[in-house]
């Protein structure tokens, strides 16, 4: 049974020859108690009009209006045009056609009928209540959607943001390694000088204790003096020395570069620091670049014109995000050889940076698309369409602007412009 069957009341219509007086007296029984209004049907049983309580009181509330009007057919007074449904109508076309065509007061029912034929009346209010209990379960249907599209797209969000520090750590990692390979390799190497230190300095405790011992003879001193000759044979320790501080310089210097890293990393995602704060975008670049560098240094060569610019106040972390998205990118763009062009500058109101790179550029059918969630050019399984996006989304909330200018086979310009002064945007 449909939603509309199950609204019908089946009620015995009219004929269209019924007099007013057969309706009315109807109107008066008990089976008719409820009904607003009742259906005028033809010979075979289709719904040809329909007449209400009200209109019949207008016409027995005028003067001898029973004695003048009673005898005479139905379908003189009727209403000609039927407001009528099918059963197998939706509810939302259904509420639609009562609603633009009842008569207000509310003052009538409607007819439902099957495939034209009258199957009984329907109450309006039950109609408006059906439809307004569908809105809200719609409504409910629609709220629990979107938290769970907000769920996943937080989720997305978070697995591209894991993502690319995955590559940020990979990139960090192999970058601490190289001076901590030599670093390595340099203690080894003085545990070695330090053996062979530590052999002539016991041979010399030797002779010394030789020397002072009562009972040595000639030949115990002998012997012991040619022990300190031969830990010393082929030892130059001047130079032996030299090396020494040059395996020290080393090492400190390799300690120096983990310990730039690891500040680098620290600065980059400023946990140590208020979520916003003022920030030169400069210092962001170096940040990213750092990170970037494992990324950067084989195959690009990075020019940085960097202005002395305003510090502006900016969520660093999500600033120093856009950036090494745009540097990866840009690196994964350039094939063999190339170059990435970075420059600040400021105006009254912005603080700009560009990042160019002379990569294999971006086809214009997509340059409308490169912001969109999901959208990449990339292979299946090297990009998720989301570091755009969340870039966009972030310079955005930071009130500010990114746009991107590119040619196919030269290259891609991004240009953020950042407000001066300016109130972050609550973050979605």
């Amino acid at each position: 049974m449909s939603i509309l069957q199950s609204f019908a009341n089946p009620i015995l219509p009219f004929a269209e020859t019924d007099t007013i007086n057969k309706v009315a007296d109807a109107f008066l029984s008990e089976h008719y108690k409820d009904c607003l209004s009742v259906a005028i049907v033809n010979d075979h049983n289709q719904a040809v009009g329909m007449i209400s309580r009200h209109q019949l009181n207008d016409i027995f509330l005028k003067k001898f209006g029973r004695d003048l009007f009673g005898s005479r057919p139905v379908k003189d007074f009727m209403r000609a045009d039927v407001l009528a449904v099918d059963m197998d109508s939706s509810l939302a076309s259904a509420a639609a056609f009562i609603s633009a065509n009842m008569v207000f007061p509310l003052s009538e029912d409607f007819i439902i009928t099957n495939q034209g034929k009258y199957i009984g009346m329907g109450a309006v209010l039950h109609l408006l209540s059906a439809m307004e209990k569908q809105i809200s379960q719609n409504a409910a249907d629609l709220n629990k959607a979107y938290k769970q599209l907000s769920s996943s797209q937080a989720q997305l969000v978070q697995s591209e943001k894991m993502a690319a520090l995955g590559q940020m750590v990979a990139g960090v990692a192999h970058e601490i390694n190289t001076p901590l390979g030599y670093v390595n390799n340099n203690i080894e190497m003085l545990r070695e000088f330090f053996g062979q230190l530590n052999f002539v300095l016991q041979t010399h405790e030797r002779l010394v204790n030789t020397l002072l011992a009562p009972e040595s003879t000639d030949v115990d001193i002998a012997e012991s003096l040619a022990g300190v000759d031969d830990a010393k044979a082929g030892m130059d320790l001047a130079q032996f020395f030299s090396d020494l501080d040059g395996l020290f310089n080393d090492t400190f210097y390799g300690v120096e570069q983990i310990s730039e890293l690891v500040t680098g990393l620290k600065d980059f995602s400023r946990l140590d620091q208020a979520v916003t704060d003022h920030v030169s975008v400069n210092d962001c670049i170096e940040n990213a670049l750092l990170i970037a560098r494992n990324t950067l240094k084989y195959k690009v060569e990075v020019i940085k014109r960097l202005d002395n610019v305003p510090l502006i106040r900016c969520t660093a972390s999500q600033i120093n995000q856009v950036l090494l998205n745009l540097f990866t990118n840009a690196a994964q763009a350039i094939k063999t050889q190339g170059y990435l062009l970075i420059k600040t500058w400021a105006d009254a109101d912005n603080v700009y940076i560009s990042v160019q790179d002379t990569g294999s550029g971006i086809a214009p059918e997509n340059l409308a698309k490169i912001f969109d969630p999901f959208f990449t050019t990339k292979p299946v399984g090297q990009g998720t369409g989301l570091g755009l996006s969340i870039s966009f989304k972030i310079i955005q909330q930071h009130g500010g602007s990114i746009r991107v200018a590119s040619e196919v086979g030269k290259g891609t310009r991004f240009v953020i412009a950042l407000p001066r002064n300016q109130i972050l945007a609550k973050a979605a």
